[in-house]
């Protein structure tokens, strides 16, 4: 006769606690690698903004990636999203080895180490340690222990010859009205849908009053840009005014991209203008272009080898492509390859068009300003993950979009 095993009643309760705590105790270790990596992401941003020189930014970046990876690892994914980091880090890795950019790979891990996280929370985190790091810079100067608070020099503008515009420790006044621009962006994106007039009435104020000490008119524009758009989302309250309103700020990415590209194209038409070679009516508008660009299309056509020219874009890029420029477009294109900024821009129409149907307003809002800035500006196309908003945005959607997990707030 068999002998009849009698469980424990508590036994299987204890084990399931335990499985359960251990579950707890993973999650807790994943969320602080997490955060712990976009805490210093951003002082690193911090650092590069300021005059002082960052001797370990290298071993930094190194570590934030372990810290996503580490995230990356102990997140549960389903067989499609695992299909999908597979297809996307074979391609990181591949423009890595062609190009010796690490950026790529970086951004894939971090992208899919955003998996399960609060984003609007994290970016709250991005938000706070940004202005206070911000403030400090700006203080530190006016005590004379950061950079220099004004600089007089020669900055390129037709019709001037020297200028004073203040920077205060930022090392340029545009790099200055770029910090304020980007956290006017960030607050509107994160309480700009419950905000009440006197919040934009602010944003506005101080983008004005940073314009008045850096005379950024790139800066003042697209921040205008920003206001009265986030403003659309916020006070009208009908709902197809929203969609005509996302469906523009889709065209109006579309358009940036196009028409970076045209400059990459058209850039030595500004070369011939400037040596006389040329003077026809496609050269002299691109020269008022230039212009109003304080030779940004000039820079493109002032190397040997004609720089960030679309002569010079291959299919992943190459080590040699390393010059820096302000066209942000162009540059995506210049450093990482036509191909790995193809998808760039694929996964961000998928990501609007994502946010378009779920009427995420504010995100719409977030990526069109960053589309609009990144044409005359190249802040977000660096190797810097933190100075890009619109990567968290991605990381908060792409399970979502794959899987429609119900969680996707």
């Amino acid at each position: 006769m068999g002998r009849l095993e009698i469980c424990e009643p508590g036994r299987g309760r204890n084990i399931r606690m335990s499985k359960e705590k251990i579950q707890s105790n993973i999650s807790k270790i994943a969320y602080g690698c997490f955060y712990l990596a976009v805490i210093i992401e951003v002082i690193i941003v911090l650092i590069d903004k300021s005059a002082y020189i960052n001797p370990i930014e290298g071993s930094l970046f190194r570590l934030t990636f372990l810290l996503c990876l580490i995230k990356a690892v102990l997140t549960r994914y389903s067989l499609k999203e695992y299909l999908v980091m597979v297809l996307f880090l074979g391609l990181s890795m591949f423009t890595y080895f062609v190009t010796g950019r690490d950026e790529a790979v970086r951004i894939i891990v971090f992208v899919i180490a955003c998996k399960d996280i609060d984003i609007k929370k994290c970016l709250k985190l991005v938000f706070y340690i940004t202005l206070i790091g911000t403030l400090l810079i700006v203080i530190l100067s006016m005590f004379g222990v950061g950079g220099a608070i004004a600089h007089t020099q020669y900055y390129g503008r037709e019709g001037t010859t020297v200028e004073t515009r203040y920077s205060f420790g930022m090392g340029h006044p545009n790099a200055l009205h770029c910090m304020i621009w980007s956290l006017s962006v960030l607050y509107l994106y994160l309480y700009g849908a419950t905000a009440k007039w006197q919040g934009y009435l602010a944003v506005a104020a101080i983008n004005l009053f940073s314009f008045i000490l850096t005379d950024s008119k790139t800066g003042l524009l697209v921040s205008v840009f920003s206001v009265l758009y986030a403003t659309i989302y916020r006070f009208v309250k009908t709902e197809w005014v929203k969609k005509i309103c996302s469906l523009a700020g889709i065209i109006v990415t579309a358009g940036c991209i196009g028409i970076s590209v045209y400059f990459a194209n058209q850039a030595y038409h500004v070369y011939n203008y400037d040596w006389s070679i040329d003077r026809g009516p496609i050269p002299t508008f691109l020269k008022k272009v230039d212009s109003m660009l304080t030779g940004r299309l000039r820079e493109l056509v002032g190397t040997t080898r004609w720089e960030g020219t679309t002569q010079t874009w291959s299919l992943f890029s190459a080590p040699e492509n390393n010059y820096f420029f302000d066209l942000g477009w162009v540059r995506m294109f210049y450093w990482y390859g036509i191909i790995p900024a193809c998808i760039f821009i694929g996964v961000l129409f998928a990501v609007m068009i994502f946010c378009y149907r779920k009427r995420y307003y504010m995100a719409m809002m977030l990526m069109v300003s960053f589309a609009v800035y990144t044409v005359v500006e190249a802040h977000a196309v660096s190797v810097y993950l933190a100075r890009n908003y619109v990567l968290f945005l991605i990381g908060g959607c792409w399970s979502t979009m794959l899987c429609g997990e119900k969680n996707e707030e």
